[in-house]
């Protein structure tokens, strides 16, 4: 659990820097970038020995959803939300989790729907009126579908991992992100303005730190911490970056909120939770 615990406060520190320096940058771009810097550091460490083609495929379609997906629609989000509320509203991640461990264990209950509900409200309350709804709305879906792509790569590398007992984590992480950066180079293909794009030097220094340490090191850190949990600890320790990020959104970025619906929206989420935690 150490691993997991280190990587929420390094990961509590990357909202700052996405919505304080990056911001201005198309959100596909980012995510190459951060994703391919990851997929350099963990290059050298891939071992094909005991590996089948299948195997190879099945962890690049793992780390395409992770980490591939999840970067596109997270980055894609802060232009419609403030950080203190993407912050907030990845506190559905835990209940993806236990949708999808539900779903791998064929267990699903109908109290996953009414969290899941509830909690798109809580992170819609928070946002509304600030901007148009459709906006915070949009905000918020793709914020879900980053953490619905999270919680997947989560428990779908766990149950792979304990398929291949005789295989090292370093060794094949480096096909979950080659997977990713498909799936980003895509996205940037298709939306990134090269002859438009300007990266300062202070925005390259941090892709860099973004790239490999807060996703190449920790992304590598949190899933082989997560195979050492049950699920129901997984499930909570998604949310220890929360409170983190919040307060250095709210302190260093001056962010200015309604704290009257903030708590209205946190109550959601925290009701949302309570009554998914009798699943965990």
């Amino acid at each position: 659990m150490a691993y997991l615990i280190v990587v929420s406060f390094i990961w509590g520190f990357s909202f700052i820097i996405i919505k304080g320096w990056l911001v201005s940058l198309d959100s596909s771009f980012v995510s190459f970038v951060r994703l391919l810097l990851s997929l350099l550091v963990f290059a050298p460490f891939v071992r094909t020995a005991g590996i089948r083609f299948k195997d190879g495929l099945q962890l690049a379609f793992i780390g395409s959803v992770q980490f591939g997906i999840m970067y596109v629609a997270y980055i894609a989000a802060y232009p419609y939300l403030p950080a203190h509320t993407i912050v907030l509203m990845t506190t559905t991640t835990p209940l993806f989790v236990t949708v999808f461990n539900g779903i791998y264990g064929k267990k699903l209950h109908k109290a996953f729907l009414l969290a899941a509900l509830l909690a798109v409200a809580g992170g819609a309350v928070i946002r509304y009126p600030d901007q148009s709804l459709s906006l915070s709305l949009y905000g918020v879906v793709l914020i879900q579908i980053s953490n619905a792509a999270f919680a997947f790569g989560q428990i779908a590398y766990k149950r792979w991992m304990v398929s291949k007992p005789g295989l090292r984590d370093r060794n094949v992480f480096g096909f979950m992100y080659a997977g990713a950066v498909v799936v980003a180079g895509l996205f940037a293909l298709a939306s990134t303005d090269y002859d438009q794009l300007v990266v300062s030097p202070v925005q390259w220094l941090f892709l860099m730190y973004l790239g490999i340490i807060a996703s190449g090191v920790c992304f590598f850190l949190w899933n082989f911490g997560a195979r050492r949990v049950n699920d129901g600890v997984l499930a909570v320790m998604n949310n220890l970056k929360i409170p983190i990020g919040v307060i250095l959104s709210l302190l260093i970025l001056k962010e200015v909120t309604d704290y009257g619906r903030l708590i209205i929206g946190c109550l959601l989420l925290a009701s949302a939770l309570y009554v998914n935690k009798n699943n965990w």
